[in-house]
């Protein structure tokens, strides 16, 4: 009896520089963000090197202040078989945002990735998975602005995001919306994250595989991670007087993630969030 072939996971990176991190607000003014050092290009040639070199394809939310200062970088994924995918205009939470101005905010970004990247933009990730059950009126705003899919909903309890008690994998959040929250084991009852960012850098990466391996074969389903740019950027400038919990969050284990993506993109099957999610764009001839 011939085995299933193993489970396609999604591989999302979150396209934004370290100055806009959410938890960078206090001490960074958005007004300011021009006269910043810029490393986000330099990083994401190292992760296209890196995909390419494994085969592997992945999503990439980015941010539209970004995709307007580095229009090639945006051609670059698109050129190389990645989907191109909206993490919004200008990184503002949803949760500071009203309807009007959230709107606003997506369908900015998704103009100018759509005319960039001569494509379709169908997936939204919310920065800081600022959707929750406060603001689920953000769910109709994104059908309303075209987009298919969001992955924004966090199943998990955290003191800046999260909404424990949503559905751990992908969901019907309406009527032409899906809803593919970031991956969680259930252990303990409790939700873990398992999904990457801080809790990758921080966690052993045999913990880390061990997760993502239950949720493949005890759950049978696809695993969601996620990255940024800046965690493979140990040379990225400092940002002075934060507090301690922040630095720590930021640059915590910082110098290993490049070395443990690489692994990680070897030992489980990767794709884009669409091919995975979206039925109709499951059969698309990869762009090779």
């Amino acid at each position: 009896m011939s085995k299933n072939p193993p489970i396609i996971n999604a591989l999302t990176i979150d396209v934004e520089d370290y100055f806009q991190v959410s938890a960078f607000a206090p001490y960074i003014d958005r007004a300011h963000w021009d006269q910043r050092e810029c490393r986000v290009e330099h990083n994401i040639d190292r992760i296209l090197r890196l995909l390419a070199e494994n085969g592997t394809k992945a999503t990439f939310f980015t941010l539209g202040w970004v995709a307007e200062r580095y229009p090639e970088m945006v051609r670059r994924i698109v050129r190389e078989g990645h989907e191109l995918a909206s993490h919004g205009y200008g990184h503002q939470r949803v949760s500071d945002l009203d309807e009007a101005a959230f709107y606003d905010d997506i369908h900015r970004a998704k103009g100018i990735l759509e005319d960039l990247g001569g494509q379709p933009v169908l997936g939204y990730r919310a920065p800081s998975f600022s959707i929750g059950a406060d603001n689920l009126w953000a769910l109709d705003t994104l059908l309303r602005a075209g987009y298919r899919y969001s992955s924004s909903i966090y199943p998990v309890q955290h003191d800046h995001y999260g909404m424990p008690d949503a559905p751990r994998f992908a969901y019907a959040a309406r009527d032409g919306l899906l809803e593919v929250p970031p991956t969680t084991l259930r252990l303990f009852n409790r939700n873990l994250p398992s999904s990457g960012g801080g809790y990758f850098r921080l966690l052993p990466y045999g913990l880390s595989r061990w997760m993502l391996r239950q949720v493949n074969e005890r759950d049978a389903q696809s695993a969601i991670f996620y990255f940024h740019p800046w965690e493979i950027d140990p040379q990225q400038p400092r940002v002075p007087g934060i507090d301690l919990k922040t630095r720590f969050r930021h640059y915590v284990n910082i110098g290993r993630t490049e070395q443990r993506l690489a692994r990680l993109i070897r030992d489980f099957r990767w794709g884009r969030m669409d091919r995975i999610f979206l039925p109709e764009r499951a059969q698309e001839v990869p762009v090779v």
